[in-house]
């Protein structure tokens, strides 16, 4: 049986649960204290970070490794664009940026307070000049790469989902539409609802 050690909250966590789910592919979720790591977790992978699947044997805990897994078990949607030559190269672009730049300025974000050498508004605005890319992007298609869900779309949710929840009524009123009716239409999926059940 596959197991993936998780945590409900964790961005990085929640994109591997969606990718398998959507896959398919029969995994019993672990929920995870962060405060109070299971050992047989901390055995298959020490830095100690969610998630981490142990997929009948092999172990493998990054949420990026782990969505390719599984959509290389079953990708019913083609979540992967084969068909479209230059899908791969975007898909890699998206998600290096978000994960680099973006998850960087969206944690100053979060916890400013910890972060005193620049103000929050610079911080929110460095996520800013991203946000407002994607929503370019969105601006006359339903996701990040055409008319099609695929995998840069689920990798970036769950940071998205992060930056608009730090000050909601602030991003309500931003002028990101394309990408905040994204941003709703994803949370409000079967997919996402199915792995955030408590």
């Amino acid at each position: 049986m596959n197991t993936l050690y998780s945590f409900r909250r964790c961005p990085y966590a929640m994109r591997a649960r969606m990718a398998l789910h959507y896959s398919g592919v029969p995994v019993e979720i672990v929920e995870v204290s962060l405060k109070d790591k299971p050992a047989e977790m901390l055995a298959l992978s020490p830095k100690g970070t969610v998630p981490v699947l142990n997929a009948n044997g092999r172990v493998i805990d990054e949420s990026l490794a782990i969505m390719h897994w599984a959509l290389e078990q079953h990708d019913p949607e083609d979540w992967r664009l084969k068909n479209d030559p230059g899908a791969e190269l975007v898909t890699d672009m998206l998600i290096e940026t978000n994960d680099t730049q973006f998850k960087t300025s969206l944690n100053h974000y979060k916890y400013a307070e910890r972060y005193p050498e620049k103000p929050m508004e610079v911080y929110r605005m460095e996520c800013e000049m991203i946000a407002h890319s994607l929503d370019l992007m969105l601006a006359d298609q339903d996701y990040l790469l055409g008319d099609q869900l695929s995998l840069a779309d689920i990798a970036l949710l769950p940071f998205i989902r992060q930056f608009a929840h730090v000050d909601r009524e602030w991003f309500a009123q931003t002028p990101y539409v394309a990408l905040q009716g994204w941003l709703q239409r994803l949370l409000e999926s079967e997919l996402f609802t199915s792995v955030m059940k408590k």
